[in-house]
């Protein structure tokens, strides 16, 4: 389910009610810790961060001309999503992301590649994802996304 939208404001405003206070929570929790480099975009439907074209002008391959994506959020049909490229390609990334969601969640953890689902918004680990979001600066992912993507 995509959500066409120009800012965040218009993106949560046609998200159901229920779920408008905990993204925005989510949303302020993934901007607040990034590292600098990152900057907010609505693209494929969805809020998120992508290394610019000033920065990184290549691009992302699959969409030339577009800036590189990193972290998305989504308000899909049963859950909201957070959709993190660097767990999707950095084994290492993901084995401590695995190893820490039991610590911070009594849910199972529900993902799927760089898809990680919260189906009821009371089960989103903000603490954790504030720390997942500190871990990688847009020159680590330009670097993992050359040296795996780029062709």
């Amino acid at each position: 389910m995509q959500i066409q939208s120009v800012s965040l404001e218009d993106y949560i405003s046609k998200i159901p009610e229920e779920r408008q206070e905990a993204f925005k929570k989510l949303f302020d929790t993934v901007n607040d810790n990034l590292p600098k480099g990152f900057e907010e975009a609505t693209n494929y439907g969805m809020i998120g961060w992508v290394v610019p074209l000033a920065t990184f002008p290549a691009g992302y391959h699959c969409a030339p001309g577009t800036p590189l994506p990193f972290i998305n959020l989504a308000s899909q049909k049963n859950f909201i999503a957070l959709y993190h490229m660097g767990l999707y390609s950095t084994p290492e990334l993901l084995d401590w992301f695995v190893a820490e969601y039991p610590k911070h969640s009594k849910k199972k953890l529900d993902m799927g590649k760089s898809c990680v689902r919260f189906k009821k918004v009371e089960d989103i680990p903000f603490e954790l994802i504030a720390e997942l979001s500190q871990k990688m600066t847009p020159d680590d992912w330009i670097k993992i996304y050359e040296s795996q993507y780029k062709k």
